[in-house]
């Protein structure tokens, strides 16, 4: 059996003043009032001055780790820390901004002139079809390079390692067929009750088999901000009760627009020649395909059923997770496209 410390998140290094002053509190003894103090300060005046919040690698940063000590905690770091006020006004104040930021920036569909199951999901299959954001996994199917398929698996490990758990957070705020559609998807993420088939280690054995590290947050020193925010928005919509509609639209678009992109994932690895580590992408080709059905008539058709009030926050939803699964795309292919790395340390020094 693991020692608890061996299944924290390594502590990442500080991209900016906020997250510095984050980790130099939570890795020293707790005893100076005047810490909490100094945080609340910085953190106020960096949201203000960000030109993006969205993608303020300071500010990702520092929510990311306000977010681990929910998850895996963060090592060297005590978990009483998680509960702590000045910590939660920290973390409020960032999320305020950037759920802000988010509703700003996000464009959501026109809400079906009927809240049934059906109507709900006719209205997220459109959404999801009407997407034109670029295309990653055609991009890795076809042109990606050996160091680029390197480093998509670096970017996606950030979530993937963590696959399903921000989502799960939803499944003690839904009741009746919602709840048990969310439980029916996430038993599969969890492998059915075998720790070996679970989603997060399937990708794990994939980073192992191409010579990366399958440790959740290996690389989280390594990831763009823009992909910290992607995994941030779902921990925000999973944490916050009142944005349970949210999470909820986000899963039912994760799962929509899955199947398909994981069969040209496999595509590209077999073009790369790697044959051999195409099962976490096969096996979302297959399962997805019937997640999409479930998230999309059962949860989020079903929770609107039952709570029309949820429909507007399921829509957003479910419109951010395109929205932002476009913007990390838009980072990867611009910056591959332009010849340079995806990464904010170069490949030679992660892999």
């Amino acid at each position: 059996m693991l020692a608890a410390e061996e299944t924290h998140v390594k502590t990442p290094m500080s991209r900016g003043p906020v997250s510095a002053a984050l980790l130099a509190l939570l890795t020293s003894p707790p005893h100076d009032a005047a810490r909490p103090t100094q945080l609340a300060d910085v953190t106020a005046e960096s949201v203000r001055s960000s030109q993006d919040v969205v993608r303020d690698a300071d500010l990702q940063l520092t929510l990311f780790c306000l977010n681990a000590l929910h998850y895996e905690g963060l090592a060297g770091v005590s978990d009483a820390w998680e509960w702590s006020a000045d910590l939660t006004e920290v973390r409020s104040r960032i999320e305020t901004a950037f759920e802000a930021a988010l509703r700003d920036r996000v464009p959501v569909t026109a809400a079906p002139s009927t809240a049934t199951a059906e109507s709900v999901a006719s209205a997220l299959f459109d959404l999801a079809a009407a997407d034109k954001s670029p295309g990653l996994s055609r991009y890795v199917a076809t042109k990606a390079t050996k160091d680029q398929l390197l480093e998509f698996m670096i970017q996606r490990s950030i979530y993937q390692l963590r696959e399903a758990d921000p989502h799960t957070w939803a499944i003690p705020r839904l009741n009746g067929r919602a709840k048990a559609a969310l439980v029916e998807i996430q038993s599969d993420e969890y492998g059915g009750g075998r720790p070996e088939r679970m989603h997060s280690e399937l990708f794990a054995a994939t980073m192992r088999g191409l010579g990366l590290d399958g440790t959740y947050g290996s690389y989280v020193d390594s990831v763009a901000a823009i992909t910290l925010a992607s995994v941030n928005m779902m921990t925000m919509f999973g944490l916050h009760r009142r944005l349970r509609g949210a999470i909820v639209g986000h899963l039912a678009a994760f799962e929509i627009t899955s199947s398909s992109p994981n069969r040209r994932y496999a595509n590209g690895f077999r073009r790369l020649g790697h044959a051999e580590l195409t099962e976490y992408f096969d096996e979302h080709v297959e399962a997805d395909a019937v997640h999409e059905q479930i998230a999309a008539r059962d949860l989020a058709g079903g929770l609107v059923e039952a709570q029309p009030e949820m429909l507007s926050d399921v829509l957003f939803g479910a419109a951010a997770c395109l929205a932002m699964d476009g913007w990390v795309t838009q980072h990867l292919i611009g910056c591959w496209t332009a010849g340079r790395s995806s990464l904010s340390q170069p490949l030679a020094r992660v892999a």
